[in-house]
């Protein structure tokens, strides 16, 4: 993956074809003032879940979201309900992209899919883009806009939206903690060392939750896109499906795990690819994110060390959850054939935080 911005996409990569025309009658059919155009698809290369194509016709352009190929763990790759949370977000934060239509009509293009709105900016990952290059500050900035839109989600008053009867706050972390180790138990495929000292710990110090908010929940440079004239400013946000209602110190520490530093164990740094635009010089470290995020909404962060724990150990399980679906033959996607590698790796680093911690 490599910085890049919405306009750069790829032919549908061979094997991710849909029936681009029975997807075309359905559009024509939902979406009102559809040109008169013929139906164009490209696919956003980046990614190692859902499938997300642009599709347009004449001035109309849209975003195409759908589950990754094969089977998929139970209750991931929820279509509906991230079309849902983009509906029940767009009017109050509008950096969630609008929705336009969701369909689990498999027979349009083989499974359930939303189309959103499509933005256009840049959208950071492994690089900084050139505009940016020669500023000295890019990266304190750019870190520090990353927190405050962090911030300004969690204080969202989430009571007078849907995500009411959508989420359940109560319990939030007792049933992530549980449902994630279930998750790793299904997909298991290696033994790994110090995994089950790890669970152990990660369910007897689960720490009281003292407030709820929305989060993300996938919270990260890659998911934010920055307007091209001004970077200073986020224009959107993506990749809505693990989003909900719950403590917002769980948010911070999913974005702790995807915020890389340059003297982080290599296999933790490249286990998902080319290391991140954290590691590079000027960018926050994870404890100056944690400082920054605790002065922006008072709460208070002395538990985090448990938070980022259990975030890298989310991640192991994902990575793992891709690794079994391609030791499964369910994708041929060579990106994968060493994600137990990066599993490892990261559950070795989160028994280290367990111990050692951050701050």
């Amino acid at each position: 993956m490599s910085s890049f911005t919405f306009q750069d996409t790829i032919p549908v990569r061979e094997g991710e074809e849909v029936n681009i025309e029975r997807l075309e009658e359905f559009l024509r059919k939902t979406i009102d003032d559809f040109p008169d155009e013929p139906l164009q698809m490209n696919q956003f290369p980046s990614g190692h879940s859902n499938l997300t194509y642009e599709v347009k016709a004449g001035d109309w352009e849209g975003v195409l979201r759908r589950p990754p190929l094969g089977p998929v763990a139970p209750k991931a790759h929820d279509m509906e309900r991230e079309y849902q949370v983009l509906k029940a977000l767009h009017p109050s934060f509008p950096l969630a992209p609008r929705p336009y239509v969701f369909s689990d009509d498999h027979g349009i293009i083989g499974s359930p899919f939303f189309v959103m709105e499509r933005r256009r900016g840049v959208v950071i990952d492994t690089d900084l883009p050139e505009s940016l290059k020669s500023t000295p500050e890019a990266g304190k900035m750019l870190s520090s806009v990353m927190v405050k839109t962090l911030a300004e989600l969690h204080s969202l008053d989430y009571k007078d939206t849907p995500l009411m009867q959508m989420t359940k706050p109560d319990g939030f972390m007792q049933r992530q903690v549980q449902g994630w180790i279930k998750r790793y138990e299904r997909a298991k495929t290696h033994e790994v060392p110090g995994e089950n000292e790890l669970k152990k710990q990660l369910v007897e110090k689960i720490p009281e939750t003292k407030e709820a908010s929305v989060i993300h929940y996938d919270f990260k440079f890659n998911n934010a896109m920055f307007d091209a004239a001004d970077p200073s400013k986020i224009i959107g946000l993506f990749d809505w499906e693990m989003a909900t209602v719950g403590d917002p110190l769980a948010d911070l520490g999913v974005t702790l795990s995807y915020w890389i530093e340059s003297g982080d164990p290599e296999l933790l740094q490249k286990g998902f690819g080319k290391p991140p635009v954290t590691v590079q010089p000027g960018f926050y470290t994870r404890r100056d994110v944690v400082e920054q995020y605790a002065k922006e909404t008072g709460r208070d962060v002395e538990n985090i060390d448990f938070y980022l724990t259990f975030a890298y150990f989310k991640l192991a399980v994902i990575a793992q959850q891709i690794y079994y679906r391609f030791k499964k033959g369910q994708t041929n996607d060579q990106r994968f054939s060493k994600f137990h590698q990066t599993t490892a790796a990261l559950i070795q680093h989160a028994d280290y935080i367990s111990r050692k911690g951050i701050m």
